[in-house]
């Protein structure tokens, strides 16, 4: 089933073309270091967190990279559900079973795979501070070019901060109208305390200028 994502229904948009200058910027960034992992975060809650990572991950994917997407927003998955797949295995079972084949599921978009949250467990940060976390990051890294994460908002829970410290880089998302200026601010110091690498800052949710329109649309 191919999810409804702007980079696949309307690939003209402003929308996807943001989308797509975002992956130019990410992709430029690796020159201080490899960007292979990255988490994508949110400084706080907001409803469009999952459809910022999914549409990301589609425009790395239309450019021939070979991407995984990997829901570990354990508390709240929905990468699944956009992508029309089931969470009976995913990142818990993964982690819990390190020599078994990454249960890695199919999106219907080319390149694209998708590694789901999995079953409930209790703390979902402990999961995700262990070891075997580290070591399935690394797994990921060694089938992919590029890996994204899905994780709860900075400020709101700590997993984030805890893979922040076991990926590439971080790209910080703030939604316009929505993340207040202290919640940005106060998601840059946890992630900088705990020595994640911020790459960038995106502001989603901003209309498009007239003229943009006009000319992607001509």
């Amino acid at each position: 089933m191919t999810p409804n994502l702007v980079t696949l229904t309307a690939p003209t948009s402003p929308v996807a073309e943001a989308y797509r200058r975002l992956r130019v910027n990410l992709m430029s960034a690796d020159k201080d270091g490899p960007l292979r992992t990255i988490l994508v975060g949110a400084a706080s809650a907001s409803k469009d967190k999952a459809l910022v990572v999914a549409n990301l991950a589609v425009a790395f994917a239309k450019v021939g990279k070979r991407v995984i997407l990997v829901d570990c927003d354990l508390r709240h998955p929905s990468q699944h559900t956009l992508f029309g797949l089931g969470a009976s295995e995913g990142v818990t079972t993964a982690v819990n079973a390190e020599q078994a084949p990454l249960p890695l599921q199919m999106t219907g978009v080319e390149n694209l795979f998708l590694l789901a949250s999995g079953p409930h467990v209790e703390v979902a940060s402990d999961l995700l501070a262990s070891p075997a976390m580290g070591r399935l990051v690394q797994r990921l890294q060694d089938e992919a070019d590029i890996v994204l994460f899905d994780a709860p908002p900075v400020t709101v829970a700590t997993d984030a901060a805890e893979l922040a410290v076991q990926v590439h880089g971080v790209l910080l998302t703030v939604t316009a109208g929505v993340t207040k200026r202290d919640d940005a601010q106060r998601a840059k110091e946890l992630l900088t305390q705990v020595g994640g690498r911020i790459v960038g800052v995106a502001l989603v949710n901003v209309a498009a200028e007239a003229a943009v329109r006009d000319y992607l649309a001509a």
